[in-house]
């Protein structure tokens, strides 16, 4: 057999001739330059003046164009702009449907909307008349279409005068889908007298066999070892509150009234506090207090409320945080706790006048969780949050101590006056205020803006200074590893806290750190520290599944991060202080480049212009 010879310029098809190298599609033709298809990169183009060859044209499906008028109906012909119901015409006669006769809902091609097989249509079932079927099952539902195996046979129903599948009572399925819902518990009605008042029509489909359904439920809920029937749907409502004594209970521990979901939950939390690595001290007390709940609930099987956990505070069980947990991850917890940013901020407005502090609360919303709606903004940090409010309150007090009950009172005069002597201060309250007046001016609560082009005392710059090294040495060579491995890390790559809170085990890969868009290369001291840390926390916390690098006693149970207070007293040195301090050593060693310190530390143009600065003032010094 001869050898096939493939095209030289696209390499798919053969050669259109035996003298020539590439196919008919990629012959150069009147000379011109051929362009190659911008999708494959492989054939020429169709057409000069297309980017793509005859295979990737791209092909969009008939669209059917719809009437401009009504535009329920397609076009009537292909040149047209209405269809045939809309067409100006001189006769009057109403269109027929040519197979069923119909004048009402004209379609196109001389049918109606019910016998066109395009059209997009939702009918009743023929048999039973329930709303949502469409001509795939020949107007029929599925429960019909299965009446209809089991009794093939059409006969007149006595209910309902229908000529259609009855069952071996004589009676069709509409007539005992009526009877069924009129029907008593536990009693037998005639369907002929249960039909005589009306019928009540369904939506198709929607009916389930609920036992067949329960059983299934059942057996999935035996398999997953949960009984089905927890939580319940239902809450026993209390006329008042009765105090209850947790302790009395803790000693007399008294018989449970749903002894299948205490069992349950005593399964989940050995299977949970197995996985997370607790004691058996903590197991248990986490049992006993589960089991405390469960016996003072007003609604046995209900979920357990975090107000009513917050009852064991008194016993002493040190079972809390793991109680949430086990009841959150079985689904048994319904969190009734007010946002802890919602009542600070209710503290902090006690003495703000009533009206003021709603209409702040306004902006506090749009700080926490943002506005779609003028003027938009995204979520703020809580931090921030609590700044602005915190920044803004001295002024509220003082604006609703001297007799003011909306902020449109307020004038530019008001805002200076309220403005402190301290140049920091001074300076956090008039951003935080502009904020303030500017959400309400946007919000058309105030009419007019009195912090527009309101000017503070500028800031002195400040200048970060170098560390007492004493200090950061006895941290790098302290006894504890957690406090040896943080201080290292910040020493020499400079870390925030947030990003030491954050930080995981899988961040760790073939001698660099992660930390969201940079690559660090680790120091090889760093390594040293952190292998003894790894060396720790596997020792004492051997089954531990939390992900984050630095745990202690408390986050080692759970899968969330220490806290920053906990990174501030295990370090017992500012986080900040050793940063700046290794910011502006290397800015000293590379003269006050920008470029090096923001790829370096992650820094702004603003952070690092400040170190750069801050180097200038060194070398003028030096010199």
């Amino acid at each position: 057999m001869k050898q096939l010879l493939l095209c030289e310029r696209c390499g798919v098809d053969p050669v259109g001739h035996k003298r020539r190298t590439t196919c008919y599609g990629c012959v150069p033709r009147h000379g011109d330059v051929v362009k190659t298809c911008e999708c494959c990169g492989l054939r020429p183009v169709a057409y000069a003046t297309r980017g793509t060859c005859f295979d990737c044209v791209p092909r969009k499906r008939a669209v059917m164009a719809m009437c401009e008028q009504c535009g329920r109906n397609p076009i009537a012909y292909q040149n047209r702009k209405t269809c045939f119901g809309c067409v100006p015409r001189r006769r009057r006669a109403m269109l027929r449907c040519k197979r069923c006769g119909s004048e009402v809902d004209y379609f196109r091609a001389g049918l109606c909307r019910r016998c066109h097989r395009m059209a997009p249509v939702r009918g009743s079932c023929r048999d039973c008349f329930a709303w949502g079927v469409s001509r795939r099952r020949n107007w029929r539902c599925e429960a019909c279409r299965g009446w209809r195996k089991r009794f093939p046979s059409l006969e007149q129903c006595p209910s309902c005068q229908r000529c259609v599948p009855v069952n071996e009572r004589g009676y069709c399925r509409l007539c005992c889908r009526q009877a069924h819902l009129v029907r008593p518990a536990h009693q037998s009605i005639d369907v002929a007298r249960a039909n005589a008042s009306g019928q009540q029509l369904f939506f198709a489909d929607m009916a389930r066999n609920r036992g067949a359904l329960e059983a299934r439920v059942n057996q999935d809920a035996r398999a997953a070892g949960w009984p089905y029937r927890f939580p319940v749907a239902h809450r026993q409502l209390t006329l008042f509150d009765a105090p209850l004594d947790l302790v009395v209970r803790l000693e007399h521990m008294p018989e449970q009234r749903a002894p299948a979901l205490a069992a349950a939950l005593d399964l989940a939390v050995e299977g949970h506090g197995v996985s997370h690595g607790w004691s058996d001290g903590r197991r248990a007390a986490a049992r006993r207090s589960i089991r405390i709940l469960l016996s003072v609930q007003d609604t046995p099987g209900a979920r357990i409320r975090t107000s009513e956990v917050a009852r064991l505070a008194p016993l002493r069980l040190n079972a809390m945080t793991l109680v949430l947990d086990v009841l959150r991850a079985s689904d048994m917890l319904d969190d009734d706790r007010e946002p802890e940013l919602e009542a600070w901020f209710g503290e902090h407005m006690i003495d703000v006048d009533q009206q003021i502090c709603a209409e702040v609360a306004q902006w506090f919303h749009a700080l926490r969780d943002g506005s779609p709606t003028t003027p938009r903004t995204r979520p703020r940090r809580i931090g921030t949050v609590r700044h602005r409010v915190g920044a803004v309150r001295p002024a509220l007090v003082q604006w609703s101590n001297a007799g003011h009950t909306s902020l449109r009172e307020i004038t530019r005069d008001d805002v200076i006056g309220s403005l402190p002597p301290d140049a920091v201060r001074q300076r956090q309250m008039a951003d935080s205020l502009r904020s303030l007046f500017r959400f309400l001016k946007g919000r058309k609560i105030v009419f007019v803006n009195p912090t527009a082009r309101l000017k503070a005392v500028p800031l002195q710059p400040t200048y970060a200074l170098p560390m007492d090294l004493r200090v950061l040495r006895e941290a790098l060579n302290s006894d504890q590893p957690a406090r040896a491995a943080m201080a290292a890390i910040v020493a020499f790559h400079a870390l925030r806290t947030s990003e030491i809170q954050n930080l995981k085990t899988t961040d760790l890969r073939d001698g660099r750190l992660l930390i969201k868009t940079r690559s660090i290369v680790i120091a090889q001291p760093v390594r040293k520290s952190i292998a003894v840390w790894l060396d720790e926390r596997t020792r004492r916390w051997p089954q531990t599944l939390n992900p984050y690098l630095f745990v202690n006693k408390h986050t080692a149970l759970r899968l969330g991060c220490v806290s920053s207070n906990w990174i501030s007293q295990a370090n017992k040195i500012p986080v900040q202080a050793i940063r700046e301090d290794r910011i502006l050593h290397e800015a000293l060693a590379n003269h006050g480049d920008i470029r090096i310190l923001i790829d370096l530390f992650g820094l702004t143009t603003g952070g690092a212009e400040r170190y750069a600065h801050t180097t200038d003032q060194t070398e003028q010094l030096s010199s």
